[in-house]
């Protein structure tokens, strides 16, 4: 029952993605915002990540029925998916990637240090997180100094994001429990609330960057 939970969650992770993606590629082509190019790069990449993972529990339930989705599978969907999120919060927050202090570098660095040792899809979701959880703190603080509405959707969908592979990642101390699918469900939430200010966005040939950003 588990699989199939799992199953399905990872094909609606795909369809929500792949939905927003194409509204973000139909809202680029009509206002030309690069804001709008670097979303459709990160939804679709997040897509294709939860759609490999889809492919991967229908290839192991129909034709290998080993038990259990094929790690390097998992691996490689969570990385695509990790390439989607560097898109999405440079796209929403992040306007020089590193900060400018070495402090604050020293702060997203070293965590990559703690998960060199382990294995690559644990190091993938460290990355993932970091950069969630970093966009959603700039996006936040975004919304104090300019208080666009807008922001808050996007602060809380970066969170669920990093809440979600935060939980990925601890599902796999305790292997049986349901934080797998527990993390699904909350990056599909995440995506929801990132698709509220993307529906705002005009289909008409105008710029609207300044007010989006």
């Amino acid at each position: 029952m588990e699989f199939l939970l799992e199953n399905i969650l990872n094909l609606i992770g795909f369809l929500v993605g792949l939905g927003i993606g194409v509204m973000s590629l139909i809202g680029f082509r009509n206002t030309g915002s690069p804001t709008l190019f670097r979303l459709s790069i990160a939804f679709f990449s997040i897509s294709a990540g939860f759609c490999v993972i889809w492919v991967g529990f229908l290839v192991e339930d129909f034709i290998l029925k080993s038990g259990s989705i094929e790690r390097w599978v998992q691996t490689l969907g969570i990385a695509i998916q990790t390439v989607g999120y560097f898109f999405i919060a440079f796209s929403h927050s992040i306007k020089s990637f590193f900060p400018k202090t070495k402090y604050f570098r020293s702060v997203i660095i070293f965590p990559l240090f703690l998960v060199s040792s382990v294995q690559l899809e644990h190091l993938f979701r460290s990355v993932g997180f970091i950069l969630l959880a970093y966009g959603a703190i700039e996006t936040i603080l975004s919304y104090f100094e300019n208080k666009n509405k807008g922001a808050i959707s996007v602060s809380v969908g970066l969170s669920l994001l990093a809440l979600g592979e935060f939980l990925g990642w601890y599902s796999f101390v305790f292997p049986e429990s349901i934080l797998y699918s527990a993390s699904l469900i909350i990056k599909i939430g995440g995506l929801i609330a990132l698709f509220i200010p993307v529906s705002k966005v005009p289909l008409t040939k105008i710029k609207f960057d300044a007010d989006f950003d």
